[in-house]
């Protein structure tokens, strides 16, 4: 059964209608039914579209954050043939917010990292809801390094409400694994790429999206903070997150105005929850493209771009 948004409302009651003239029609298989339903889901596409159209940064939000939006494994799943995962970072343990591993993108070999949210009550508590700890990142640089060695490209799948905020991660160097995961991503000497395919909070997200492109699902959001800890913050009333989403330039267009990303990557009508395999597959297409454009340039070069990349954001917004 399908999960409706709040503000999905008038579709929702469009389908439900749908799906009882559908009941019925398998009794009666009479071409007035049939026509009914033919006119009612071309109702519903209209309003759909109508309505993502015109999503303000709240409702985005939600829509990033919606639990049938497809994740990293569903993306890895799909795109990367081969894939071998790895895990632990030679120090402590292994985390399973952040997934990694090497495979093959198209015929060629690719390390990808990604933060992994779950899909099921149990899977979401096995990834710890993709909000990582220092070992995640530690992971994360240990194989951005292999990769360098190698000669093999990076790809990043950004999707977690921001690192593990536990006093044992704290304890155990939140910061700094952040740090050197950010850095990591910087003295890389090949091309490396990041998606943000759902929330990209806080240096929970920079800390792999430091990268040559990075690109932004259209309904995604990307910010330093989540709107409800902003209006924590702000005005310790968390009932207050829609009015400091739309203060706070979360927003693919956002992004791409302050020169934050490179590319918005279109969804379907509706969301990426609801087609999953044509976002991917729009994702998988945006890849090819941004790792072809980066294919022969020098290791100086791409550490030179990427670090200019960054220094530039915000001071010539478009």
């Amino acid at each position: 059964m399908r999960s409706y948004l709040d503000f999905e409302k008038p579709v929702a009651e469009i389908e439900a209608r749908i799906d009882e003239l559908r009941a019925l029609q398998a009794g009666d298989s009479g071409p007035a039914i049939a026509e009914e339903i033919s006119r009612l889901e071309a109702k519903a596409a209209e309003v759909l579209k109508e309505l993502y159209e015109e999503l303000t940064p709240w409702q985005k939000t939600q829509v990033a954050r919606h639990p049938e939006r497809p994740h990293c494994l569903d993306y890895i799943g799909t795109l990367i043939s081969d894939f071998v995962p790895l895990a632990g970072d030679r120090k402590f343990a292994d985390d399973a917010a952040i997934v990694g591993g090497f495979g093959r993108f198209r015929g060629e070999s690719l390390c990808v990292i990604g933060h992994e949210k779950g899909s099921s009550t149990e899977s979401r508590l096995k990834h710890n809801f993709g909000m990582a700890r220092p070992e995640g990142y530690r992971k994360a640089e240990r194989l951005m390094q292999m990769a360098d060695r190698f000669a093999i490209p990076v790809l990043s799948l950004v999707d977690t409400a921001g690192a593990y905020p536990g006093i044992g991660a704290e304890e155990r160097g939140q910061a700094e694994a952040i740090a050197r995961s950010t850095a990591q991503c910087l003295e890389l000497g090949v091309p490396n790429v990041a998606v943000i395919i759902g929330e990209g909070g806080s240096g929970g997200a920079i800390a792999i999206a430091t990268a040559n492109r990075v690109l932004m699902l259209e309904h995604a959001i990307y910010s330093v903070i989540s709107p409800e800890g902003a209006a924590s913050i702000l005005w310790r009333d968390t009932s207050k997150a829609q009015e400091a989403a739309t203060g706070m330039k979360i927003t693919a267009s956002d992004m791409t105005h302050f020169g934050v990303i490179d590319l918005i990557v279109p969804e379907p009508a509706g969301g990426a929850h609801r087609n999953p395999a044509e976002a991917v597959a729009a994702a998988g297409e945006a890849i090819a493209i941004a790792l072809g454009e980066l294919a022969g340039l020098d290791p100086e070069t791409l550490r030179r771009q990427r670090r200019e990349k960054f220094l530039a954001i915000g001071r010539n917004p478009g």
